[in-house]
C-alpha cells in the first residue's frame, strides 16, 4: 500500500443558489495500491460524503461533490505534513466546475495510472 493525498472538492449550495458561489476544496490522505486506486476511492469517498442540511432560516444548504481533480503520491509520511481544507469563491462557477472536471479526466486518462504508484 501506498499514501496519496487527493483533492476533493464540493460545491455549497445555499438555498437556490443566488449567492456567491462557493466551492471546497479539501485534500485527503487516501491508502492505496495505485494512483488509480486512489482516485476510485477518493471519488467514492467524495460521493458517500455529500450532504444537506436546513440552516437558520430554513434553506437547504447543500455539499455537493464535484470530482477529484489532482491526485499526489506521498514517498514518506513526515510530523507536521499540512492537509487542508479550502473555499473556493470563483467568478464564473460554471468555468470553474468545467476546469475541475477537464482536470479530472486527465487523470482518469493517463496511461501511467496503472504502471506507477
Amino acid at each position: 500500500m501506498h499514501w496519496f493525498v487527493a483533492k476533493v472538492v464540493y460545491q455549497i449550495i445555499c438555498g437556490n443558489g443566488a449567492h456567491t458561489p462557493q466551492f471546497d476544496e479539501q485534500l485527503r490522505l487516501i491508502s492505496a495500491v495505485t494512483k488509480k486506486d486512489a482516485w476510485d476511492k477518493a471519488r467514492e469517498i467524495g460521493m458517500q460524503e455529500q450532504y444537506a442540511f436546513k440552516n437558520q432560516q430554513q434553506e437547504l444548504v447543500q455539499w455537493k461533490f464535484i470530482n477529484v481533480p489532482e491526485i499526489y503520491t506521498l514517498d514518506q509520511l513526515t510530523d507536521g505534513m499540512e492537509l487542508y481544507s479550502r473555499i473556493e469563491e470563483p467568478g464564473d462557477p460554471n468555468s470553474y466546475i468545467a476546469w475541475l472536471q477537464m482536470k479530472s479526466a486527465q487523470l482518469q486518462g493517463q496511461q501511467y495510472f496503472e504502471l506507477n504508484v
